[in-house]
């Protein structure tokens, strides 16, 4: 008997490092970061965070919504809250009517729709290439760059897919580019996939151009593709943060004279599937770039390219 129970507590704990190896290890970091918030909240009325109970979850999630968190900021909580009780061993029922009801009721009453941070479409990305190209810096400062929001936007990349690509990912063919993501927030089982970047006809915006200049410019032949620079213009053989990318992105459309703060690291990937709707793009192939498992999001986008396409008040003459 005492065998079989030493043996189930090994099962947990090999089944908990499953759990915690399935989800990429920014997933991970976003989870946690969500649960310290709600931790906090428990603390400060006298509740228990783990584990905790549906009740306590749907007070969580009504003291959210008073502060005027997005709808999706508040499901991603949920889920984060769910995710890290599972990882510690606890059930935790997110679907318990008391807080799916206060879910609906929040959307009811406080509306659905809300302001997110802005595509970079593709009149924006020529200006922000044009402000790089401008800038008097190095020209292997401006390569890096330049080859980071290209691919970015053209992939339709995350920001972490995007510092994670190395140099054994590429592989340059005669239609373009294929690069091969090894892991992505999606791909929950490691089972990669490649996108493909065909030849811009402008070769100033092509990203395979740019990128192969980058390549060949920075001498790399293994490890990252994106790296720092240390001292001066001397590359680094340290990999850049997403973070990194997501300043990068500011930085440049503050100089291509674009506010800043309407924008977000997302706003290259966002700014691809809106760009691809509005030329006609379907959605499974939106979604093959992507990488989006669910139409919803995707279908969000082509909504969005949409509201003047497909505009009535088009076929009134004044």
């Amino acid at each position: 008997m005492g065998n079989l129970i030493t043996d189930i507590k090994a099962l947990q704990e090999e089944t908990l490092l499953n759990l915690k190896s399935s989800k990429a290890n920014n997933t991970i970091r976003a989870y946690k970061s969500d649960f310290k918030d709600f931790s906090l909240f428990c603390v400060q009325n006298g509740f228990k965070p783990l584990p905790s109970e549906p009740k306590i979850i749907s007070l969580y999630l009504t003291h959210l919504s008073t502060k005027n968190v997005k709808m999706s900021t508040l499901k991603r909580r949920l889920v984060s809250i769910g995710v890290i009780h599972k990882l510690k061993g606890h059930y935790l029922d997110t679907k318990h009517p008391a807080i799916i009801e206060n879910i609906m009721g929040i959307k009811r009453r406080k509306g659905i729709v809300q302001k997110g941070k802005k595509p970079i479409l593709i009149s924006s990305l020529k200006l922000i290439i044009n402000a790089i190209d401008q800038q008097k810096k190095d020209k292997i400062k401006k390569l890096r760059d330049k080859s980071i929001i290209l691919t970015g936007f053209s992939g339709g990349f995350r920001r972490n897919e995007i510092v994670a690509l190395n140099y054994d990912d590429l592989d340059f063919v005669p239609e373009g580019l294929k690069i091969t993501i090894r892991r992505s927030k999606t791909d929950q089982f490691g089972e990669g996939s490649v996108k493909a970047l065909p030849y811009f006809d402008n070769s100033q915006y092509c990203p395979v151009v740019t990128l192969k200049n980058w390549i060949t410019v920075s001498k790399i032949k293994s490890g990252p593709i994106f790296r720092r620079f240390s001292k001066g213009s001397k590359l680094s053989d340290n990999r850049l943060t997403d973070q990194t990318v997501a300043l990068l992105i500011k930085k440049y459309l503050n100089l291509a004279g674009i506010d800043s703060k309407n924008y977000s690291g997302h706003s290259l990937r966002s700014g691809f599937a809106t760009s691809a709707a509005e030329s006609g793009a379907e959605e499974r192939s939106i979604m093959a770039m992507t990488g989006h498992k669910s139409v919803e999001m995707v279908r969000r986008y082509i909504k969005e390219a949409n509201l003047f396409k497909h505009n009535a008040l088009n076929k009134i003459k004044i």
